[in-house]
């Protein structure tokens, strides 16, 4: 099974909202007026594309006055060129060649973070990496509990130290731990307490300080993962994480969970940020590489009809 027919069987929620939701406004035929294009937008406001929803139905009735649009695949298509327009080229994934490349991933409780550093660790692994992680989450020991477990079934070597101990000092174990021992890539899981509290953020600044001085440059990556299912909160949340680190890159999780996946516009206009991976399930095996064009085809393509790939 390709990328495309994977993110069209697990997104069903979002294109099932999206796509489906077309359909249904052109049904019997119906024709393209004022009412369609409202009817439109509230349709992609509800999908969590939020102020985006707006300026493209501003941009098809635009199209439609000019005779472009007649129709649902002229809809479609129209709506296709522009998705992936805001969305931009696919994001070249960082390199991992420089030994040991630290990876810091941040991220509220419940967002994905600890399953998807477990997906991420497994990815690298098979790509004949050798990982470690480092359960800097000391606050909830179900946190280092849950990585353990996933490290042992992925393979992959972790470093953690008792209930609350010093996040910082567990970051510099993991990472005089990972280098000692020649792993290519070690990758930090960090507490997820709310995001409103200045100590987590304070907390996170003091992991970077403290791994930089173990090893200079480090870390080389700051990655944040975002719940889909929150939509537009996920936004306001990645916005308090940038203020306190400098985060390089997005890992958007439980897409598969949510039809609000439209949020994923949202997240890429608003923080600019580049998204290298999507959580599309449970299995160890279900986090795909960002692909915009796969991702936009899966949310909108109708039953049965082929994307036009390369289209735009």
């Amino acid at each position: 099974m390709g990328l495309f027919d994977r993110l069209k069987q697990r997104l069903g929620k979002t294109r099932s909202a999206i796509s489906d939701g077309i359909s249904s406004l052109f049904r019997g035929g119906r024709a393209m007026d004022q009412a369609l294009l409202d009817e439109l937008e509230e349709l992609l406001f509800t999908s969590d594309l939020g102020p985006l929803a707006a300026d493209l139905v501003a941009e098809l009735g635009r199209l439609h006055k000019r005779g472009e649009l007649k129709g649902e695949a002229d809809v479609r298509r129209a709506l296709r060129s522009r998705l992936l327009g805001r969305l931009g080229e696919r994001p070249p994934l960082p390199a991992t060649d420089q030994a040991p490349h630290v990876l810091l991933v941040v991220g509220v409780n419940g967002s994905g973070k600890t399953t998807s550093i477990a997906k991420l660790a497994n990815r690298f692994r098979e790509e004949g990496k050798r990982v470690l992680v480092g359960a800097c989450d000391t606050f909830r020991a179900a946190a280092a509990d849950q990585l353990e477990i996933w490290a042992e079934r992925s393979g992959v070597e972790i470093v953690r130290q008792a209930a609350g101990a010093d996040p910082a000092a567990v970051a510099w174990d993991a990472v005089d731990a990972g280098a000692s021992r020649g792993c290519d890539v070690i990758i930090l899981d960090t507490a997820g307490r709310l995001h409103t509290q200045k100590n987590l953020m304070e907390e996170l600044k003091k992991i970077q300080r403290v791994v930089q001085k173990r090893l200079p440059g480090a870390p080389h990556q700051v990655w944040l993962v975002l719940d889909g299912t929150n939509g537009q909160n996920a936004v306001s949340q990645a916005r308090l994480f940038t203020a306190a680190v400098e985060v390089t890159g997005i890992v958007v999780a439980k897409l598969d969970g949510t039809a609000r996946g439209g949020a994923v516009f949202t997240i890429k206009e608003s923080l600019g940020l580049p998204i290298y991976f999507i959580g599309t399930g449970e299995t160890m095996h279900d986090l795909e590489p960002f692909e915009p064009e796969a991702f936009v085809d899966a949310i909108l393509s109708s039953v049965g009809v082929a994307p036009e790939r390369g289209v735009h």
